[in-house]
Formats: structure tokens, sequence, C-alpha cells
């Protein structure tokens, strides 16, 4: 038994030489392309020896700052997205506040459909409900039809079909629920609301939508946590005061 280094590997590896290295290079271009991993190992030349020379350092370099460049924008986004989350989630607290603090059924209303919309820094607010309770439908006139839409039972089917939630960004508002609006509605967020839902039955359908001038404010893909949050706040206000 020998005991030691294989002499066979040792003559392997004194077999490669420079010009092998060299003639493998040549026939793979894109060594170095493929295996990146590789290039913080070489030495690149001290500086220009002429024609056909590459100068290694400066390929680093710019590889460095591409990957600098790249990774200051994740930073910069990551930021940004931070930022844009906490801002909302400080209007959607206060806009919680504004609504419990509403005294009556009226003024409950009249806060969902006219001050949501403010304290969230949008441009529209509206709640429908369908075959309302006796008390939600004697508020009509006195919120008007800008703010709390009556409809016939299977309208938030329709816009919603079988979702709670929809965003819905690029489009123009359907005339039946921003036509009040004196401008077009480029996109929308709709929450489904369930009124008085019991054991014995679902109770009154509704919807709380908000829309905004700005195509891009809604869109699929968006979190809909705070949304859906703020909603479940309203629906279970209105309750409590149609009780």
């Amino acid at each position: 038994m020998t005991i030691g280094p294989d002499p066979s590997a040792n003559a392997a590896m004194d077999e490669l030489t420079a010009d092998d290295v060299a003639e493998f290079l040549k026939e793979h271009p894109d060594f170095l392309t493929r295996r990146p991993d590789v290039i913080p190992y070489l030495i690149p030349p001290a500086g220009s020896h002429g024609d056909g020379v590459v100068d290694m350092r400066q390929y680093l370099l710019e590889k460095l700052r591409g990957e600098l460049g790249r990774l200051s924008d994740q930073r910069r986004e990551l930021v940004e997205t931070t930022r844009a989350n906490f801002l909302n989630q400080q209007r959607v607290h206060a806009a919680v506040l504004h609504l419990l603090a509403a005294q009556g059924l009226e003024e409950l209303v009249r806060a969902v459909t006219g001050d949501l919309a403010v304290l969230l820094d949008l441009d529209a607010a509206v709640l429908v409900m369908e075959n309302p309770d006796d008390k939600i439908a004697v508020l009509a006139p006195l919120t008007g039809p800008a703010g709390l839409v009556m409809t016939p039972p299977g309208a938030v089917n329709r816009l919603l079909g079988r979702s709670d939630v929809a965003l819905r960004g690029d489009i123009f508002g359907a005339a039946d629920l921003w036509g009040h609006c004196e401008f077009p509605v480029r996109s929308e967020a709709l929450v489904r609301l369930r009124f008085g839902a019991t054991e014995m039955g679902e109770g009154t359908e509704g919807l709380l939508a908000f829309g905004s001038m700005e195509p891009d404010m809604f869109h699929p893909g968006q979190a809909t946590d705070l949304l859906v949050f703020l909603a479940g706040v309203v629906e279970r206000a209105i309750t409590l005061r149609l009780d």
C-alpha cells in the first residue's frame, strides 16, 4: 500500500501547462462570461501591452460599478416602498378614528362617502347598498346620489363577480358608479360589504368603492390588507348603528 500523494495525480497536474490554459481560453472565449466567479482570482495586466490585450482591471471596475448601481437602485426602491406603506397605514388609521368618532348613522354615512377620499388622498368614495334597510333608505335624499348609491339585488355581484376585492387600473369607471363625478375615474378599488349578516341570512349586500383620476393608483397585484381592514371597519360601524 502506498502512503502519501498519488504520483499519477501529480503527473496529471504537471502535464497541465500555461499553454494548455491559453489554448483552452482561445477555444472557449466566453469562459469568463459563463464563470464570472473566476475573475476575482485573476491578476490583470499592469497596463497596455499592445493590440489584443484586455485590461481586466477596467472589466472588473465596470462590473463592480454595475453591481453597486443595481444594489443602490434596489435600496432606493425598498426605502420608497417602505415610506409609501407607512404613509398609507397612517392614513388608514386616521380614517378609522374619524369613522369611530361619527355620531349616529347619518354622520357615519357622510363620513364614509365624503371624508374617506380626502383622508386617503383619493378622488372619490362611494357606498353602495342593495335593497337597503329603511334606516339607510331615508338617508339617500340627505347624502345625495354622489355618495350613497341604492341598487336592486345583484348589482354588487355584477361589479365584483365572485371576488370580494377588485383592483382595476387604466380604466374608465362605470357611469352607474362614478357618473356623479366631474372627472373621469381611471382606476378603482372595490370591496364587498355585508351589513347585518347573521346565521339566519347574509344580510344586506354592499360595496365600498374608491376612485382615482390616476390610471395606476390601483392595479391588480397590489396588497389589499389595509383596504380590506378599512372596509371591515365601515361594515361593522354601519351594522352596529343599524342595530
